[in-house]
C-alpha cells in the first residue's frame, strides 16, 4: 500500500486534517469528535501541555499561559507584529534573528515550536483514524505569506515529526476541493477571509488543470480583528456605564474575547444578540455584571472599514489576471468570517453575482490539501496544479534599488537569468542580495538571502 500523505490546514483560529480514502477526500474528526480543532496551546500550572478544545476551554482561567493565533507571529520580526502583540494576553518577546517568540512560565518558544504542538495533535488524529503511522503531509499557508512565513511553517512540520512534502496556498487548495469533479472550463475567484489572514486568488480551471492567474491579500486582516472591534466596543460601553476599565484585566478580556466571537457568529443569522457576562469584575460596592445588546447594524458599523479593506486586493488580483469582475464564473468563499452577511454582500456587489454556496468554508482548505497529498502519492490522477509566486523576487542593484527578476504572479517553478556588470572594473567578488516584495528600495523589501 502506498504511503498516505495527509493534508493539514494549519489555521489562525482552527486547524483541520483530511486524507484521501478510496478516491475521496475525508475530513478526520479529532479525539473529542470535532472536525475542526482550535489552534490553541496551553500550559497548566503543573506544567502539563494542552492542545485544541481542552486548551481553549481553560483560556479564561489561564489567559497568560494560553496561546492562540500563533500563526500571526510565524516568521515575523518584532517590528511587524506591534498591533498583534497588543491584543494577546501572553508575553511576546524577541527571539532568535529578531523574530517574534513567546514566553510562557519563564521559557521561550518560537512560533514554529507552538505550531508544531498543534501539528502533532493533527498528526495523532490522522494516525488514530488510519491505524498506522503518518510521516508525510501537505500543509497550507495563506497565498500572501512571504518566504520567511512559509519557512516557519515547514520548520513547524519538521519539529512535529512530519516530512512536509509540499506547502500549498490556501485559496489554491480551496479551488482543488471545489473543482475536482468539475469538467467544464471556468474562471474562478477564491475569497478567503480566515481568522488571521485574507487572500484573494483568481484561477482558471480546465480539464484537471488548475492554473492560478493572480493572487493578492492582506496578512494582517482576519476574523480576529472583527472580534477585537467588538471587544473594544464592550470595554468602552462598560467604562461609560460603570467607570471601570476592563482592558487592564486579562481574565475579563479573555471572557470578552469569547463573548465577542460568539456574538459575531450569532449575528450572522439573527439581527441582535444579548451579551451577558455576570461577575465580570468588582469594586468596593460589590460585583459588576456586563449586560449589553449588540445589533447586526451596530456590528457592521464597527467593522465597516475592515470589510472595505478586502476590496483593493480584489481589484488588484483581477487587474493582474487581466480580467473584469463580470468575467469570473464562480466566486468561492473560504474561512469562517465569510459567513458574515456584510462580507457576502461586498463580494456579491463586487463580482455582480451570488457567491457559490457548495463548499464548507471551514473544511475546504484541508480537503484541497488532502487532494494535493493524493496527487503527490500517486492516488489522484489527471490533476495538475500551476501556482504562482505571490510577491516579486529580485536583487539589490546600485543605489540600494530592487531590480525585479521574477514579477509577482509568475507561474512556478520558474527560473530567470540576467547579466549585470560590477560596480568597479577590478572587482573579483560581488554580494548578491536576493529580495522579495513590491517596493522600489531594497531596504523596504524582505531579504531572502545574501551570497557571494
Amino acid at each position: 500500500m502506498a504511503e498516505k500523505i495527509i493534508g493539514i490546514d494549519l489555521g489562525t483560529t482552527n486547524s483541520v486534517v483530511a486524507v484521501m480514502e478510496g478516491g475521496d477526500p475525508v475530513v478526520i474528526p479529532n479525539a473529542e469528535g470535532g472536525r475542526v480543532t482550535p489552534s490553541v496551546v496551553a500550559f497548566t500550572k503543573d506544567g502539563e501541555r494542552l492542545v485544541g478544545q481542552v486548551a481553549k476551554r481553560q483560556a479564561v482561567t489561564n489567559p497568560q499561559n494560553t496561546i492562540f493565533s500563533i500563526k500571526r507571529f510565524m516568521g515575523r520580526r518584532m517590528g511587524e507584529v506591534v498591533e498583534e502583540t497588543k491584543r494577546v494576553p501572553y508575553k511576546v518577546v524577541e527571539g532568535p534573528n529578531g523574530l517574534a517568540s513567546v514566553e510562557i512560565q519563564g521559557k521561550r518558544y518560537t512560533p514554529p515550536e507552538i505550531s508544531a504542538m498543534i501539528l502533532q495533535k493533527m498528526k495523532q488524529t490522522a494516525e488514530d483514524y488510519l491505524g498506522h503511522k503518518v510521516e508525510k503531509a501537505v500543509i497550507t499557508v495563506p497565498a500572501y505569506f512571504n518566504d520567511s512565513q512559509r519557512q516557519a511553517t515547514k520548520d513547524a512540520g519538521k519539529i512535529a515529526g512530519l516530512d512536509v512534502v509540499r506547502i500549498i496556498n490556501e485559496p489554491t487548495a480551496s479551488a482543488l476541493a471545489y473543482g475536482l469533479d468539475k469538467k467544464k472550463e471556468e474562471k474562478i475567484a477564491v475569497y478567503d477571509l480566515g481568522g488571521g489572514t485574507y487572500d484573494i486568488s483568481v484561477l482558471e480551471l480546465a480539464e484537471g488543470v488548475f492554473e492560478v492567474k493572480s493572487t493578492n491579500g492582506d496578512t494582517h486582516l482576519g476574523g480576529d480583528d472583527f472580534d477585537a472591534r467588538i471587544m473594544e466596543w464592550l470595554v468602552g460601553e462598560f467604562k461609560r456605564d460603570q467607570g471601570i476599565d476592563l482592558s487592564k484585566d486579562p481574565m475579563a478580556l479573555q471572557r470578552l474575547k469569547e463573548a465577542a466571537e460568539k456574538a459575531k457568529m450569532e449575528l450572522s443569522t439573527v439581527m441582535q444578540t444579548e451579551i451577558n457576562l455576570p461577575f465580570i469584575t468588582a469594586d468596593q460596592s460589590g460585583p459588576k455584571h456586563l449586560n449589553l445588546t449588540l445589533t447586526r447594524a451596530k456590528l457592521e458599523q464597527l467593522v465597516d472599514d475592515l470589510v472595505k479593506r478586502t476590496t483593493p486586493p480584489m481589484e488588484q488580483a483581477l487587474k493582474d489576471a487581466g480580467l473584469k469582475p463580470t468575467e469570473i464564473d464562480e466566486v468561492i468563499l473560504v474561512g469562517g468570517q465569510t459567513r458574515m452577511p456584510k462580507v457576502q454582500e461586498i463580494v456579491k456587489s463586487f463580482f455582480g453575482k451570488e457567491p457559490h454556496k457548495g463548499v464548507n468554508p471551514d473544511e475546504v482548505v484541508a480537503i484541497g490539501a488532502a487532494i494535493q497529498g493524493g496527487v503527490l502519492a500517486g492516488e489522484v490522477k489527471d490533476v495538475l496544479l500551476l501556482d504562482v509566486t505571490p510577491l516579486s523576487l529580485g536583487i539589490e542593484t546600485l543605489g540600494g534599488v530592487t531590480t525585479v527578476l521574477i514579477p509577482r504572479n509568475t507561474t512556478i517553478p520558474t527560473k530567470k537569468s540576467e547579466v549585470f556588470s560590477t560596480a568597479e572594473d577590478t572587482q573579483t567578488t560581488v554580494e548578491i542580495h536576493v529580495l522579495q516584495g513590491e517596493r522600489q528600495m531594497a531596504s523596504d523589501n524582505r531579504t531572502i538571502g545574501k551570497f557571494q
